[in-house]
């Protein structure tokens, strides 16, 4: 088991370092590549793989389901996502059976509702509670929800049964530590940070060339993506599912594992990458 881990609001425990699979199975030419990174990852205790029915409109998922292919099943934890168009009375038990399917499982451990849409969240909580009835998921979330939404969903009773949010974060990308990240830290809903190494573009801004992570990257011995992911999973609440298809990136990924920031490194890299005025506690120590 890996040292950094998070535990859930249901008291299951889970790596904070993950695997995401954003993009990846979009390729024949670099199928066995990419399975092989991941089944690295997993050797190396990175056992939560993140995937969505959207990634490569399923392709991502078939992927997952390649590489974990004769692997023990609870040695797992699977997260997929539905469509927020799908996430409805009519579609959800379809997507969920469709994702299962090319899992190769019969259970997914957590089930998210990828955004916002046009289905009135009440019925996509009823439907999630229905598929943990049936025992085609162990629990449920959301991704890409915002303070106004988690209030909303805490209005419906069994909406507090959601365990996480993933959402943006990194260094370079704080805005939940404003509003939303203190609203969730009081409830006890886990973030899943997806970008956590903000492999997305112009979302790095600079962050891999910062002279505060590169120093503290120095006293670590560790590589700036590393310090990063340390960054992420500092406090016990995060859930970092860095993206890659190269089995050396996964093994240094899971490598941050081993990186424990101290106060004089966490304060160098806000100097660099400041966090925002917040207007609740954050408790996140």
């Amino acid at each position: 088991m890996m040292k950094h881990i998070v535990t859930l609001a249901d008291g299951r425990i889970v790596p904070a370092l993950g695997q995401g699979t954003w993009y990846l199975g979009d390729s024949a030419a670099t199928h066995d590549r990419e399975v092989e990174a991941l089944r690295r990852g997993v050797d190396a205790g990175m056992t939560l793989i993140d995937t969505a029915e959207m990634y490569g409109s399923g392709r991502s998922e078939r992927l997952v389901g390649d590489a974990i292919a004769g692997m023990r099943r609870d040695g797992l934890f699977l997260v997929s996502k539905v469509l927020p168009s799908n996430a409805g009375r009519r579609d959800i038990f379809h997507s969920c059976d469709e994702t299962l399917r090319r899992l190769g499982t019969d259970y997914l451990d957590l089930y998210l509702l990828h955004w916002r849409g046009n289905v009135p969240l009440a019925e996509t909580v009823e439907c999630m509670e229905r598929l943990v009835r049936d025992g085609k998921i162990r629990a449920w979330g959301v991704s890409n929800f915002d303070t106004d939404d988690m209030e909303e969903l805490w209005r419906i009773p069994e909406g507090r049964h959601c365990l996480v949010n993933q959402v943006l974060y990194n260094p370079s990308s704080r805005g939940i530590e404003y509003d939303l990240l203190g609203w969730m830290n009081g409830h006890d809903v886990k973030l899943m940070a997806y970008c956590p190494i903000a492999q997305a573009g112009t979302l790095r801004r600079g962050l891999f060339d910062s002279p505060q992570l590169i120093e503290v990257a120095k006293r670590h011995h560790a590589t700036v993506p590393q310090v990063i992911l340390a960054w992420d999973i500092r406090n016990g609440n995060t859930i970092a599912i860095p993206r890659t298809g190269k089995s050396a990136h996964t093994l240094e990924n899971a490598q941050a594992d081993a990186i424990t920031l101290s106060d004089e490194d966490l304060a160098l890299i806000d100097q660099a990458w400041p966090a925002p005025n917040h207007k609740v506690p954050l408790d996140m120590e």
